[in-house]
């Protein structure tokens, strides 16, 4: 068994970037020498569509509001949003002789994604899974972040390659799963829970997301999806229920300008409380 261990160490440590960054111990691989990342934590769902691109986003601009040194990977290689949401369509990454340095949104909120690559943003990524996977650590072994508080990683939907070469390749201090009301979404979320326990990975809580809508004319809040079931979910699976966000007509409106940095309400001060106190590596 030893010699079996041994030798898919060797392999695996063989795929990626570069081998040398890659730790002798548990697959994890290193990030840049000239990093200095305290916290990883990752925002992920078992399906698309609900809304975790706007959750990272939305953590990383009001983290960086409280202060901390903030960035992001997308490592959504075939479906990146994250430039776009901070107004990054001529954004573009710079190449030096230690590496790549991610782009800087008006706010200084780092950010890597294949669409700063491109030379057009509406280029299609037709790439095979390892290939994809590959890019993601790359991100993580070549590009150089510098010093960082929290680096958020907005996964790509479901429980595939991506999701499991960063649970298995990059060190990470939590996740977070990201759902919207309906029972089929809740089903899924207990699939991407079942994968994180799976692979050991501390759960920090989950946020509903499109969970209501409020009235304009008299402030009562509307269930368009039906009654929230996330709590009871969260409740069941015994991590923390980090609350809900509304859909939200300026919300949208600043994404689709790439303003979200102008973004000014109280959803997210739960879910930054309970990452600022998650323990790091």
């Amino acid at each position: 068994m030893k010699d079996v261990s041994e030798k898919n160490k060797k392999s695996n440590c063989s795929n990626c970037a570069d081998k040398e960054k890659c730790e002798s111990e548990g697959f994890k691989c290193k990030t840049h020498e000239l990093n200095d990342i305290k916290k990883t934590v990752a925002i992920l769902s078992g399906k698309g569509g609900v809304g975790k691109s706007l959750v990272t986003s939305l953590l990383a601009v009001m983290m960086r509001r409280r202060g901390y040194s903030t960035g992001i990977l997308d490592a959504d290689i075939t479906g990146p949003s994250i430039p776009k949401m901070f107004g990054g369509d001529g954004y573009k990454v710079e190449t030096g002789e230690f590496g790549i340095y991610p782009a800087r949104t008006h706010n200084d909120i780092k950010i890597m994604s294949i669409n700063l690559l491109l030379d057009k943003t509406d280029t299609p990524v037709i790439w095979r899974g390892p290939l994809i996977a590959g890019a993601v650590k790359q991100f993580w072994t070549d590009v150089i972040w510098g010093n960082l508080d929290y680096l958020l990683f907005d996964m790509p939907p479901g429980t595939g390659d991506v999701p499991l070469t960063i649970f298995q390749s990059i060190p990470l201090d939590g996740i977070i799963i990201v759902t919207s009301p309906q029972d089929l979404v809740s089903l899924i979320v207990k699939k991407a829970y079942n994968m994180a326990k799976t692979m050991n990975m501390p759960v920090i809580g989950i946020i509903e997301n499109m969970s209501y809508v409020v009235c304009p004319e008299c402030g009562k809040q509307i269930n368009i999806f039906g009654e929230s079931k996330a709590e009871k979910i969260a409740k069941e699976m015994g991590i923390p229920f980090l609350g809900r966000i509304p859909i939200d007509p300026y919300l949208a409106e600043l994404c689709d300008k790439g303003e979200i940095e102008k973004f000014n309400k109280d959803y997210m001060d739960y879910p930054l409380d309970a990452i600022e106190n998650i323990s790091g590596r």
